[in-house]
């Protein structure tokens, strides 16, 4: 009884604080308590934010939390539920930090054997500005906030983006090819496996 008052007392003062961790250069988390913890005997219900944002913008989100409950087992220690509310937050925050704009480069292109020769016989018209062969660089660019969707075993991600294809020349300048508009649903399942929290990415359209 004691540890539980003791508890309790803890968690009053921790909804007053906020506690903000640092994920990486780009995003933070608030895990700040929401409510009041739920103390019974065999268990205690944490309710935490889970709010990601921009490092050092705490902007207000465009989503709003929905409550969910875990489904009452007891033959582990230890439950965690993360919330579609946890993962529209995360893609919102690391689309509005840029985390999806990318630059593929030469270097990489040139592993993969990727120039305009290539897509010379894909698109005609580029064979038009391009006869002799030339490396290229690749743009990714997301046009819009990635939408994350939990299912019942795995979750999907719809990307609407852009990529834009730049030969470039002997002079180390690049010229615009074209760009190609994007629109990607992806479904990700995870498991584990040898104990590590594995990932798989599955495209379905």
């Amino acid at each position: 009884k004691i540890i539980s008052v003791f508890l309790v007392i803890l968690c009053v003062l921790s909804t007053t604080l906020t506690a903000v961790m640092q994920i990486d250069d780009l995003v933070e988390v608030d895990y700040s308590l929401s409510s009041l913890p739920a103390v019974f005997q065999p268990f205690i219900d944490l309710d935490l934010k889970g709010v990601v944002f921009p490092a050092g913008n705490s902007t207000d989100c465009p989503y709003v939390a929905a409550s969910f409950t875990i489904p009452d087992q007891s033959d582990s220690m230890l439950y965690l539920a993360f919330s579609e509310y946890f993962f529209q937050t995360s893609s919102f925050a690391y689309y509005t930090a840029g985390a999806f704009n990318m630059t593929i480069a030469e270097e990489t292109c040139s592993y993969f054997n990727i120039n305009t020769e290539i897509f010379s016989s894909i698109i005609p018209e580029v064979a038009k500005y391009s006869v002799t062969p030339y490396p290229v660089m690749l743009k990714l660019m997301s046009t819009e906030i990635p939408i994350i969707s939990l299912q019942q075993d795995s979750f999907t991600a719809e990307i609407q983006g852009s990529m834009e294809v730049l030969a470039i020349l002997p002079d180390s300048t690049t010229r615009s090819l074209f760009t190609l508009s994007i629109a990607a649903n992806t479904s990700i399942s995870l498991n584990i496996f040898d104990q590590k929290l594995m990932g798989s990415l599955c495209l379905n359209r």
